[in-house]
C-alpha cells in the first residue's frame, strides 16, 4: 500500500514535466506554423489573380493535400476519432465559417483602406481570444500575461506605423480588418476546443472543405478570375496553399492542443515581424530602423506572454487534447 501511495505521488511531477516538455515542443511548432503564414503576403503580393480569388486558391488547391493526410491517418494503427452526429459537424463547420471570414473580410479590407491598416488591425485577435475566453468560458488571465499581449500589439504597431494611413476616408475598411480580427480569433478558440475531441488533420480538412464552399460564390461574385495565365502564377497560388495554409495553418492547429489559445493568438504576432524580414530579403522591401525595434518589442511581449500564461489551460475547455 506505501508503495502504491508514492507511485501515485510521483506520477504528479512527472506528468507536469511531460506536459511541459509537450509545451515547449508545441510553442516550436507554433512558431514555425507562423513562420508559413508569413509567406502569405508575399504569395498573395506576387500573384497574378485578385485577393478574394487567391483566398479561394489557398483553400482549394490545399484540399487534396489535407484531405489525404486525413485519410491516411484514418487508416494508419493510431485511428483518430472522426465526426459523429451533428454536434461534432456544427463544430467543425463553425472553424471553417470563421476562416472563411477572416479571409474574406482581410482581402474586403484591403480593398477600403491600407494593407498596413488591414494587416495591423487583423493581428488585434488576440485581444478578442481574451475577450472570448473570459466572457464564454471564465478565464482569469495574469498581469504578466496582459502585459506582455499589450507589449506584443504595441510592437507590431511600431512595426507598421510609418505604413498606416489614417483618416475618415479609410474607416469602412479599417472597420472590416476589426472584424477580420474578430473572426480570426473565433476561429483560434473554435480549433482550441475541437482539438480536444479531434486530430490536426480531421479539422483541417473539414473545416477547409467548408471554408472553401463559402469562399468560392464570394470569389465569383468578386468578378475576379479564378484562372492563373502563367506557370509563375500557379506557383504562387500553389505555394500558399501547401506553404501557408496545409503547412504553417496546420501546425498552429496541432499547437493549439497544449498552448492556451490566448497565448497562441499572442505568439502569432511573430507573422508581421517574420513577414517583413522577408519582404525585404524577397521583394527588396526596405526594413527601417523602426521595423527592428518593433520585431524587438514584439518578441519580448510573447516573452513575457509566455512567463505570464502558465497558468491558463492549455484549451478552451475541460477534456483532454487529442494528441495528433
Amino acid at each position: 500500500m506505501p508503495t502504491l501511495r508514492r507511485s501515485v505521488v510521483e506520477s504528479g511531477p512527472e506528468r507536469a514535466a511531460e506536459d511541459g516538455r509537450k509545451a515547449r515542443i508545441a510553442l516550436v511548432i507554433l512558431l514555425a506554423g507562423a513562420l508559413g503564414i508569413a509567406f502569405s503576403p508575399i504569395f498573395v503580393r506576387l500573384s497574378e489573380l485578385g485577393p478574394t480569388a487567391t483566398a479561394f486558391h489557398r483553400i482549394f488547391l490545399a484540399l487534396p493535400a489535407l484531405w489525404l493526410w486525413q485519410y491516411m491517418e484514418s487508416r494508419g494503427p493510431r485511428r483518430p476519432r472522426q465526426p459523429a452526429g451533428w454536434p461534432d459537424y456544427i463544430g467543425l463547420i463553425a472553424a471553417g465559417v470563421f476562416f472563411a471570414g477572416d479571409l474574406a473580410f482581410w482581402h474586403w479590407s484591403i480593398r477600403f483602406t491600407s494593407v498596413a491598416n488591414a494587416t495591423l488591425l487583423a493581428n488585434f485577435a488576440p485581444v478578442f481570444v481574451t475577450l472570448y475566453g473570459f466572457v464564454l468560458f471564465g478565464q482569469r488571465f495574469s498581469r504578466t500575461f496582459l502585459i506582455g499581449m499589450s507589449l506584443a500589439l504595441a510592437g507590431a504597431c511600431i512595426l507598421m506605423g510609418q505604413s498606416l494611413n489614417l483618416g475618415a476616408g479609410h474607416l469602412l475598411g479599417d472597420a472590416f480588418g476589426v472584424v477580420t480580427a474578430m473572426f480570426y480569433a473565433a476561429y483560434i478558440v473554435a480549433v482550441g476546443r475541437l482539438r480536444e475531441r479531434f486530430s490536426t488533420a480531421t479539422i483541417m480538412a473539414w473545416s477547409g472543405l467548408v471554408t472553401g464552399a463559402i469562399l468560392l460564390p464570394v470569389a465569383l461574385i468578386s468578378g475576379e478570375s479564378l484562372i492563373a495565365t502563367t506557370l509563375f502564377g500557379w506557383t504562387m497560388l500553389i505555394g500558399l496553399a501547401l506553404i501557408s495554409h496545409a503547412g504553417g495553418q496546420s501546425m498552429i492547429a496541432y499547437a493549439l492542443a497544449h498552448l492556451p489559445a490566448a497565448f497562441g493568438s499572442v505568439s502569432l504576432l511573430l507573422q508581421p515581424a517574420a513577414a517583413a524580414v522577408l519582404a525585404w530579403l524577397i521583394l527588396g522591401e526596405a526594413l527601417g530602423q523602426w521595423q527592428a525595434v518593433g520585431a524587438v518589442v514584439i518578441l519580448a511581449g510573447i516573452y513575457l506572454a509566455r512567463r505570464g500564461s502558465q497558468s491558463i489551460r492549455p484549451v478552451l475547455g475541460s477534456g483532454k487534447p487529442n494528441q495528433t
